[in-house]
């Protein structure tokens, strides 16, 4: 009797021990994300991340970017929906800008030029922030959470010092506001990943070609953006407009993902669209990038901030390398420059249309 009860026991107090090694070495990371919908670039990086069996996605906090702060609540909660995962807490964050306004923005557009992409204040997709634009993917039951996000992104921070992974795919509001209440949450994160800032891209896109250090998500909330990059974190990584661009989101992606019957892979196979001649998988590259680093293969240390002058180059990016920093708090950035196109494309099937994990 004793000889069996004992290998038993043992079997049992190893298979506790693997669980638990196992639980503790999914990383922990909050999506902080300007979430338009349904699919396109903002939904998708956050299914990738929810989709990898090494993550624990603690929460998502969604701020105006791409669409209204309303629009994108809903889009998020609806994708959970559809996808089984109600349990990963949605939070509303930053409605506006901290200063960038949009009658401002008008009346600096016609001094200097149009932007291309106003996000919510473009003029085909505007209307009220309080009203709610298409749901083709209906309405989501579920609720958002009563917390708003910057006190969120502080309450977890502390709770999980020095294990949380800040992932950033839209404008830093957020953000700006959480360091602005509690400055210790940069040193306390683990890192923070963002996809944002144009440097040199070598595109005949006609978005960057005349404005090559424009980028949305900086530009959009210059003041945050100035805030979160100069914060004290231990490690930031940037995926920019430069690698971006490299990639594509193409009919032959759609199609390799539909012929899956995930949950996933139906929501995708619904509602993704191509837009244009330029599909770029922006925040989808920053997420895989983070799950699997090696997907990098050229990068480089630069130091960041945003153009604050409110003249022609109001919100754009500045770097510099170390030589010619200028002599004021600048953080090291470290920016990817190109990647394994193919294993990235692999990865992004792979992730969308398998099954569903669960926390």
């Amino acid at each position: 009797m004793h000889s069996y009860r004992i290998p038993y026991l043992t079997t049992v107090l190893l298979l506790m021990v693997c669980l638990t090694s196992w639980a503790q070495e999914k990383r922990k990371i909050i999506i902080d994300q300007d979430a338009a919908g349904p699919a396109g670039t903002d939904q998708q990086s956050m299914l990738l991340l929810i989709q990898s069996p090494q993550t624990e996605v603690l929460g998502i906090t969604v701020v105006t970017g791409d669409q209204w702060l309303n629009d994108e609540l809903a889009h998020t909660l609806r994708m959970l929906e559809l996808i089984g995962r109600t349990d990963i807490p949605v939070v509303p964050g930053a409605e506006y800008p901290l200063v960038r306004g949009k009658q401002d923005t008008e009346q600096w557009e016609q001094q200097y030029g149009s932007v291309a992409w106003l996000g919510a204040w473009t003029p085909r997709f505007y209307h009220a922030p309080d009203q709610l634009g298409d749901m083709p993917e209906g309405k989501p039951t579920t609720k958002p959470s009563d917390e708003d996000a910057a006190h969120f992104l502080i309450r977890m921070v502390h709770k999980f010092p020095n294990q949380i992974t800040i992932y950033e795919g839209g404008p830093m509001t957020n953000l700006a506001l959480a360091i602005s209440i509690d400055p210790t949450i940069a040193g306390m994160a683990k890192e923070l990943v963002f996809m944002g800032a144009s440097l040199n891209p070598r595109t005949d896109d006609p978005e960057f070609v005349n404005s090559p250090t424009h980028e949305f998500n900086l530009w959009f909330d210059p003041e945050a953006a100035h805030i979160v990059l100069v914060a004290p974190w231990k490690k930031i990584v940037c995926t920019p407009v430069d690698i971006s661009v490299k990639t594509r989101f193409t009919a032959d992606l759609i199609n390799r993902i539909k012929a899956s019957d995930s949950p996933a892979a139906r929501y995708i196979g619904k509602y993704a669209r191509l837009r244009g001649n330029y599909n770029y998988l922006w925040d989808e590259l920053a997420a895989a990038a983070w799950l699997d680093p090696s997907l990098i293969t050229m990068k480089e240390t630069l130091f960041m901030d945003v153009d604050l002058d409110h003249g022609a180059n109001y919100g754009n990016t500045l770097s510099w390398t170390d030589r010619e920093k200028p002599k004021v708090e600048l953080q090291p950035v470290e920016v990817q420059d190109d990647l394994d196109l193919d294993r990235f494309y692999k990865m992004f099937v792979n992730l969308l249309t398998a099954p569903t994990p669960r926390n």
